[in-house]
């Protein structure tokens, strides 16, 4: 059997072992017991050997769990930088600026030029009420301003002829009251006259009435002739009737006096008159003046009567869909809502973020907004946040001051504007919930 065994043997120490020197005095120590043991002893003394084959899978397999838990950390780092450089919230929707369109007058609908949910201009004419009664109303007004323009044209002439003539009449008022005077004095002076003689013809009268009388006794007596007689009676009937024909002077005088004195007070109240010559030209200024505004009250009433006949046609304030409520044959009342316009290229987002979300957010941060209705995903960046929580801008705000207050974690909005061309096929509209995910770096 040792011969069988040698070819075995011969390999094994002629081979040096990758262990070393140590490997290959143990591969000689081998050699020795091989030759002098029969090879069933050979399992018991390989109980010591460790071969670099057995050894080389649990160092691979250590090496693959510490890759693996390194990966582990690496993985969970990115994750939590990632799931940390971000902010998102489902509290989330559409918004925009609704444009309610309204009657500005009453009137008679006799068309409607859209349909439902039509895509609208800004411009464009959305109903016509009958203009009939408003063209009418401008021809009236157009008709009044005309009027008022010429009444304000003759006014104005009137303003210097005023003026000339109160100053001509001042003058020959004032001349008139120095005739007057002249009149009075020259009448008062005849008055004078023919008083005098008055006086003078009662005196020559009472002589005549006493020469009668003594020529009476005379002729009586026949002391004197009739003829002497009779011409003292003519004497005296002569002087009593220049007596009457004086005192009548003296009464025409008197009437001369009196209508002096009143051309006089005439004369002196026309100069005064003449005195507010100043006066009268501002009054007539005045009277120009306020047909000058009266042409400017009639030019705006004229303006409102063309406005009104344009807010016959009511016209789109904005390009959008249109949402109707008017039809043909309703009669509208001023500031009754008929249509509303809804811009669909002037959306934006609204978001509410609870209040733990908010330390690291600021204005311009790049936002992505997921919308579930396309399942696009539309850019854009934070526009402003609200001055204050969505619960204070309710009819009811809450009050926290009471004695059962408890803390309730609070959502302010987040107004969010989309990228310029990101809904340029409108698919975006008002009230659509939306996921926005905000950047924080």
């Amino acid at each position: 059997m040792a011969e069988e065994n040698q070819p075995h043997s011969v390999p094994q120490t002629g081979q040096e072992s990758p262990g070393g020197p140590s490997s290959a005095g143990q591969s000689s120590a081998d050699t020795s017991s091989v030759e002098s043991s029969p090879v069933t002893s050979s399992p018991l003394a390989g109980r010591n050997y460790s071969p670099p084959a057995r050894r080389t899978p649990k160092r691979r397999r250590n090496i693959v769990i510490l890759a693996i838990i390194a990966i582990a950390i690496v993985a969970g780092v990115l994750l939590w930088r990632y799931l940390s450089s971000y902010e998102s919230t489902d509290d989330a929707q559409v918004d925009v600026h609704l444009y309610p369109v309204s009657a500005r007058i009453s009137g008679y609908v006799i068309r409607v030029n859209v349909n439902d949910n039509q895509w609208v201009e800004k411009g464009d004419v959305l109903v016509e009420i009958d203009p009939t009664d408003y063209q009418v109303a401008l021809a009236q007004a157009q008709a009044n301003l005309a009027n008022s323009e010429a009444t304000a044209r003759s006014l104005n002439i009137t303003v210097p002829i005023t003026s000339v003539n109160t100053t001509s009449q001042l003058t020959f008022t004032a001349s008139g009251i120095e005739d007057a005077r002249a009149a009075l004095n020259a009448a008062e002076k005849q008055l004078a006259a023919a008083h005098q003689q008055v006086e003078a013809s009662e005196a020559t009268d009472v002589k005549a009435q006493d020469d009668l009388v003594r020529y009476k006794l005379l002729v009586d007596k026949r002391e004197v002739s009739q003829q002497i007689y009779d011409q003292a009676l003519a004497t005296a009937k002569s002087s009593t009737a220049n007596v009457a024909a004086a005192k009548a002077n003296e009464s025409a005088a008197q009437q001369f006096v009196q209508q002096a004195r009143s051309r006089l007070a005439q004369a002196d109240a026309n100069y005064k008159y003449a005195q507010t010559a100043p006066q009268q030209v501002s009054s007539t200024k005045d009277r120009a003046l306020a047909a000058i505004a009266d042409v400017e009250q009639k030019r705006a009433l004229l303006h409102q009567a063309e406005l009104n006949l344009q807010y016959t046609k009511i016209v789109a304030p904005d390009s959008g869909e249109v949402t109707k409520t008017v039809v043909v044959g309703l009669n509208v009342q001023p500031g009754q809502q008929m249509l509303t316009v809804v811009p669909l290229q002037e959306v934006w987002i609204t978001a509410n973020f609870k209040e733990t979300q908010m330390k690291h957010m600021r204005t311009g941060q790049r936002v992505e907004i997921s919308v579930d209705s396309n399942d696009r995903t539309y850019k854009g960046y934070v526009d402003s946040i609200a001055g204050a929580t969505g619960p204070l801008f309710s009819v009811l705000p809450p009050e926290n001051a009471t004695g059962n207050y408890v803390k309730i974690v609070q959502r302010i909005p987040v107004k969010i504007v989309l990228d310029s061309g990101e809904n340029h096929d409108r698919q975006l509209r008002p009230g659509m919930s939306v996921e926005p995910k905000v950047y924080l770096r």
